[in-house]
């Protein structure tokens, strides 16, 4: 596998991003960086971001929340911002990208976790949860989903995946500026191409799409079934936080209510934004992770 490593002055001066980087090796020679800010002693909440952006995307909610004594994790998956990135779109698989985030989190000790997780963050996040479900206390997901291949992808969902797999263009900042509501800046659109100093460094963003299933026979299919049956019976706190303004997730959230159990009785609510509804509404999204925190404090 030849990986590449994206570097370190492509970050420099980053607005709204002074945290300190780490590092772990998730494997011989492939590393990993996240964010870990706030009170090391603190129960952690471990932001996972998605598909094409990177730790970047949380940079406003991060710091309120650890303002509020808590300890935030923001790792970068494999292939995007300073995580090391493989070359080849077909280094990157469902499997692999859960086997690299269970090593962090794993080596990490990390326990009552509250997980917040949007995009592929999702698919992920909540693999995780349900095969580590003593590590997790609570779960918030935001324009996300664990799809099983069962129910029909939708029509944005197609193009965006015939965009990735075939455009020889793939402009990752305006790639997020699509998915956003508000209008980024010049330097905000640049820290989102960041990472990426040429097309070779994008194969993690440009393989994403094709590993989401969309039909009973994917890879993925019977793992996310089985990770469902965990979910199914999931009586911690489940609360969906979904943007107005997302035609990729809408009604995933009203869904993941109807057959989750903790999700009964949960303050869910519904921001204005589009599908990065981190970008859109940060200081709502961040009070929602609090709310959910004092609300255990409290019981």
């Amino acid at each position: 596998m030849r990986i590449l490593r994206t570097d370190e002055s492509r970050f420099a001066g980053l607005p709204d991003y002074p945290f300190t980087p780490n590092y772990m090796d998730v494997e011989p020679g492939l590393r990993m960086h996240y964010v870990d800010e706030g009170p090391a002693g603190a129960s952690p909440v471990l932001m996972l971001h998605g598909e094409p952006s990177w730790s970047y995307l949380y940079r406003h909610m991060i710091p309120i929340v650890a303002a509020e004594g808590h300890r935030v994790l923001a790792p970068d998956l494999i292939g995007f911002g300073k995580s090391d990135k493989p070359a080849s779109v077909d280094d990157y698989t469902y499997e692999r990208h859960l086997a690299w985030l269970t090593h962090w989190l794993e080596a990490m000790d990390l326990q009552n976790i509250t997980l917040v997780c949007q995009n592929w963050g999702s698919l992920l996040g909540l693999r995780l949860a349900a095969a580590l479900p003593n590590r997790f206390q609570r779960i918030i997901v935001g324009n996300g989903m664990l799809p099983t291949g069962e129910t029909r992808a939708p029509a944005a969902f197609s193009v965006w995946k015939a965009f990735a797999t075939h455009s020889p263009w793939f402009p990752v900042g305006r790639i997020v500026q699509l998915g956003t509501e508000r209008t980024l800046n010049k330097h905000e659109l640049a820290a989102y191409e960041a990472p990426f100093p040429s097309a070779e460094y994008k194969a993690g963003a440009r393989a994403f799409p094709k590993l989401v299933p969309v039909s009973p026979g994917d890879p993925a299919s019977s793992a996310n079934k089985a990770a469902w049956k965990v979910l199914e019976k999931w009586r911690k706190p489940f609360i969906t936080c979904f943007s107005s303004g997302d035609p990729i997730t809408r009604g995933g959230d009203r869904y993941m209510q109807r057959r989750i159990p903790g999700a009964l009785g949960q303050p869910h609510i519904t921001l204005r934004g589009g599908h990065f509804l981190q970008e859109d509404s940060p200081e709502d999204f961040a009070r929602i992770i609090i709310d959910a925190l004092k609300a255990e404090m409290a019981a």
